[in-house]
Formats: structure tokens, C-alpha cells, sequence
């Protein structure tokens, strides 16, 4: 494995939350562009080192972000993402098993994966919003 290859897995294996490709190129050695970053992750994502999902943020914008394999434990799992201050919370692994096979049962259909993750208000932000109304 190329040095980039080692050096994005180990930031992805480190993060607490997803990260974006831009993100990933200021946090790794300033001797990656951002073009070696995209093919890396293209490189991880495909040989099962990571995994992503595209968020759509109202504030942020559209963008792929980037989570290790290993981080989540060898399993497909699932994100909160806070529209106000875009932090990520792990929902940990993939509860959703029986739902996606009644899915399959009831529509003759076979699911080979799946995207979930939710968007809306965190804990904190939440309480800072009930703060400002109670303040009025």
C-alpha cells in the first residue's frame, strides 16, 4: 500500500465522525494533493478499507464523506448529522436487517446495500434553540 493509501486509512481509522475529501486533505501530509486524496479514497472505498455516503447540508452543501471500514467495526452502520452545527453522531452498526428483508419479501426484489443516515437537530443545539425561545 502506497504511503497516501496508509496515511488516509490511518485518518479515517482515527476520526470520531465522516470526513470529506477536503477535510481529509488538511488533516494528511501537505505532499498529497487533492487529486492523490480522491484517487485513495477511490482506492479504500473500493477495496473495502472505507466506506462513504453523500450528504446534502443545507448550510454545507452537497459532499461525499469518507468513514473507515475498520472504525465501524466491520460493518455497515449509520449517522446523525446535525443541520445546525454538522456534527456527526455514530448510530452505531446497521439494525435495519429485518426491514430491508420483508422490503425484498413483499416486492420479490433483492437489496444488495443501502444508504441511511439521518439529518435534523442535535441534543445541544436543540437545547440552545429551547434557550433563546425561553430568553425571549
Amino acid at each position: 500500500m502506497t504511503k497516501a493509501r496508509m496515511a488516509v486509512l490511518a485518518l479515517l481509522s482515527e476520526a470520531t465522525r465522516p470526513l470529506c475529501a477536503s477535510e481529509i486533505a488538511g488533516l494528511v501530509d501537505s505532499q498529497y494533493d487533492l487529486a492523490t486524496i480522491y484517487r485513495t479514497l477511490h482506492y479504500l472505498e473500493d477495496h473495502d478499507f472505507a466506506d462513504s455516503f453523500i450528504l446534502h447540508c443545507s448550510v454545507h452543501g452537497t459532499e461525499r464523506y469518507y468513514s473507515s471500514i475498520e472504525k465501524a467495526g466491520a460493518c455497515h452502520h449509520h449517522w446523525f448529522h446535525c443541520e445546525q452545527c454538522h456534527r456527526f453522531i455514530d448510530l452505531g452498526g446497521c439494525n435495519l436487517e429485518n426491514l430491508l428483508r420483508t422490503y425484498e419479501k413483499e416486492n420479490g426484489i433483492v437489496i444488495t446495500d443501502h444508504t441511511f443516515f439521518l439529518t435534523g437537530i442535535c441534543p445541544e443545539c436543540n437545547a440552545s434553540k429551547l434557550e433563546r425561545i425561553t430568553d425571549i
